[in-house]
């Protein structure tokens, strides 16, 4: 039987932080939890980058995760954004390097391919795939908390591939070794 493996998934945000927890022993991950760090009451930056830190040293306290899958900023045209949110995954991050977790980074595009197939998918897409395939019942009120779950569902289906999980030869191989992830 194969070990149990936890991956914390994390969006990072200096407004807010999204996480998610999945675990797997196989093929199919199970979530945990996901939730978000809700950053918009406090007004200095810097208490919002202890409190980023704060949460997920929590999260890997609470829940031990073997890995941190974290979506890694994009490149826009607010460079005073980018910065922000750079800081907000680095102190994340951080946290993880702090607890001798090994970090793994996935462009945002890669992520939702992941999900949905669909790079250019909207975080209610994403949402949507998730709800379906953990049998979600209540969504949470920020979809900051489903992409933190969609970048730990990433890794999982991404480390599963890497360590011979899906090799598959064409779409119809992976629609017959992949049922539920086919709608």
């Amino acid at each position: 039987m194969d070990k149990e493996r936890v991956i914390l998934g994390i969006d990072p945000g200096t407004s807010v932080m999204g996480y998610g927890l999945v675990s797997s022993t196989g093929k199919q991950p199970q979530m945990i939890t996901m939730g978000v760090l809700d950053l918009k009451k406090y007004t200095d930056h810097y208490l919002k980058l202890q409190k980023i830190f704060t949460r997920t040293l929590q999260l890997i306290d609470e829940y031990h995760p073997d890995e941190l899958s974290i979506e890694a900023p994009f490149f826009g045209k607010n460079v005073q954004s980018m910065l922000k949110l750079g800081r907000a995954q680095g102190v994340a991050m951080s946290a993880a390097l702090y607890r001798m977790i090994p970090i793994f980074e996935y462009a945002p595009r890669k992520i939702k391919i992941a999900i949905t197939g669909n790079g250019n998918a909207s975080k209610e897409q994403v949402a949507a795939i998730l709800k379906g395939m953990f049998k979600i019942q209540e969504m949470p009120e920020m979809l900051d908390a489903t992409d933190g779950l969609a970048a730990a569902v990433c890794h999982f289906y991404q480390n599963n591939a890497l360590v011979g999980g899906n090799s598959v030869k064409s779409w119809k191989d992976f629609m017959s070794k992949n049922p539920e992830r086919i709608k």
